[in-house]
């Protein structure tokens, strides 16, 4: 004879369901081009040092080599507060723009370096990677070596637009190297920070000033030329004449001296 089994006085409680997995945030399922519009808004310090490290997607689309076609970098997005830090920022600058310039794979048309202290090579690293570079602006660039240079200006063979602002000062052999070295060269932009004319330069044998030979320059090597803007650099009507008659396309309003 069997016993009735017991019943149990414990409460039967519900077993709860596993917790729903949060779902993604709404960036995570732009399409792809649309987030990488998106970062391309941004500094290139910002997307290598944040941006590219938020999720799989975001590191993914900043690895395409095509949001790298333009980049701006600026060192003094890097600097901190106090002498040590600025060590250290210098240290991730460096990382950065070779970052950025490496992840180009070659595809970089569009270059701005901006309050560069020093050389460290960042021009000719940029001109063996990126042949293709079609316009390049160096701001406040104090940091210029004279023959790295002239090496790097050499391998931009197909640069289109050249902005030099607020730098040293350029000799005559730099303009006929850029304008030799760069014969598809449209857009021209020269303000030096320094451009005071000495005695001696005043007095040449020939009678024309120094800053003639600029325009003469520009005239004898920049025959493509469309837009020139000359910032602090006096000339006379010989080197206004010598790059008219030496630029092989009309410039209308694009002249800009100041």
């Amino acid at each position: 004879m069997f016993s009735k089994r017991r019943k149990s006085n414990r409460a039967e409680y519900p077993i709860p369901a596993p917790a729903a997995a949060p779902s993604p945030p709404p960036s995570i399922e732009l399409p792809e081009d649309l987030t990488a519009n998106i970062l391309q808004r941004l500094d290139a310090e910002e997307i290598i040092v944040s941006a590219m490290l938020v999720c799989s997607t975001w590191w993914r689309v900043c690895k395409n080599p095509a949001i790298w076609r333009v980049i701006d970098l600026d060192y003094r997005r890097c600097q901190q507060s106090d002498d040590f830090d600025n060590i250290r920022s210098a240290v991730d600058f460096d990382i950065i723009w070779r970052s950025a310039v490496d992840r180009s794979q070659g595809q970089l048309l569009e270059l701005k370096l901006a309050y560069l202290e020093a050389e460290d090579g960042i021009l000719n690293y940029v001109a063996e990677r990126s042949s293709q570079l079609r316009c390049l602006t160096l701001e406040r660039y104090f940091g210029r070596d004279d023959v790295a240079w002239t090496d790097a200006i050499k391998k931009f063979t197909q640069l289109e637009e050249l902005h030099y602002i607020i730098m040293p000062e350029f000799d005559i052999i730099d303009f006929e190297t850029i304008g030799t070295s760069c014969p598809m060269l449209k857009s021209f932009t020269y303000n030096e920070f320094c451009c005071e004319q000495s005695e001696e330069e005043d007095d040449l044998d020939d009678g024309v000033r120094f800053s003639v030979r600029y325009g003469v320059a520009i005239g004898k090597t920049m025959h493509n030329l469309c837009h020139l803007r000359l910032w602090a650099l006096e000339t006379k009507n010989e080197g206004l004449e010598a790059i008219l008659n030496g630029c092989h396309s009309t410039f209308g309003d694009a002249m800009v001296l100041i």
